[in-house]
């Protein structure tokens, strides 16, 4: 282990020593992520692993990154979850999702995978159908078309880029019923590409939160956060972008570390992760499950799975030009810590 992440390291290190301009492009940063995040929130809503709404949403993505030159497929996983009834009887609710690869060679055998989760939430009792939790309505704008969106404009900004470390983009299902598609993809992967992943960027929930985090995984050594969440915060700050990481207020989640999405199954592995995310992580339980202060458009100081709240007209509504500015703000880091990280060039 000690061996694989000084191999990690010394990659990443590497990256940082020459930072060369974003490709130039026709919009703003930003642009592509906004317009693509309500695209897949209004023509697919009801992304529940398996459903119809989920495979469309999966050849969507498909089609967009083979449009941008990119290899792409759609790699199908089966797996299960457990569904309470208002009886409190359990049943296990069977599954096949759908997984979408696009392929940025490197000039290296060495990896940085971009992470986004495709799925909506799919109610797990009877008492979610009745809170208006998950269905085939929730729009998932901001969990997690936004994700989606940033992705994307990634991948089409750095479709012409020579890089010497490959790229994959990954948008997964299954994350909303326990992360299965990333238990799935970290399964297939042999024992060689997991060395050679330098890094795994989880991109989620990135609109209704109060604040931009930047954090490690918990096993992510010491140096390597430097190069990766550090120099994140670094590039928001010279940007004038307000980002921080987590506080560490709560002793299960250590001071600049994330949790609780598709990150964490790499984390467990072994594997450096930054988790990208917006949220609050000094309010409520302190464990960034709360996403902002309770007001009248957001009674929890949520939005987490709810059909009422976490949609294109209600965000607009009630958090005016967040969508544009955050997914601006987003990109403005994001890109240059991505081109750093995977040593890009022009083509």
């Amino acid at each position: 282990m000690f061996s694989a992440m000084r191999h990690r390291l010394a990659a990443l290190a590497l990256g940082v020593c020459s930072i060369l301009p974003a490709q130039a492009h026709t919009s703003p940063l930003g642009t592509i992520a906004n317009e693509q995040a309500r695209h897949i929130a209004m023509m697919f809503p009801g992304r529940m692993t398996g459903t119809p709404a989920e495979m469309l949403s999966a050849d969507y993505i498909r089609q967009q990154f083979a449009g941008m030159g990119y290899q792409s497929d759609i790699r199908t996983f089966h797996s299960r979850y457990i569904y309470t009834a208002r009886n409190n009887t359990q049943n296990w609710h069977n599954v096949t999702g759908s997984t979408v690869i696009a392929a940025h060679e490197g000039r290296k055998p060495q990896q940085i995978i971009i992470m986004a989760h495709l799925d909506t939430y799919a109610p797990m009792s009877d008492a979610d159908s009745d809170n208006n939790l998950g269905g085939l309505s929730l729009q998932g704008l901001d969990d997690n078309a936004a994700g989606l969106g940033v992705m994307l404009e990634l991948a089409e900004r750095l479709k012409s880029a020579s890089t010497e470390y490959g790229i994959r983009f990954v948008a997964t299902s299954g994350e909303e019923e326990g992360k299965l598609g990333a238990e799935n993809l970290l399964q297939r992967m042999s024992a060689a590409e997991k060395k050679n992943t330098l890094l795994v960027i989880n991109l989620d929930n990135l609109i209704v939160g109060d604040k931009l985090y930047f954090n490690s995984g918990k096993n992510t050594p010491g140096p390597v956060r430097k190069l990766t969440r550090d120099r994140a915060l670094a590039i928001a700050r010279s940007r004038g972008i307000y980002a921080t990481m987590n506080p560490g207020l709560n002793k299960d989640y250590p001071q600049g570390t994330g949790c609780c999405n598709d990150g964490d199954v790499f984390d467990k592995a072994g594997i450096p992760v930054l988790y990208v995310e917006a949220t609050n992580w000094s309010l409520g339980k302190k464990d960034g499950y709360q996403q902002r202060s309770p007001s009248s458009a957001f009674p929890q100081g949520v939005s987490w799975h709810n059909v009422r709240l976490d949609n294109q007209e209600h965000i607009d509504k009630a958090l005016p030009k967040r969508m544009e500015h955050r997914s601006r703000d987003v990109m403005r880091i994001m890109l240059p810590l991505v081109r750093e990280l995977a040593k890009a060039g022009s083509a």
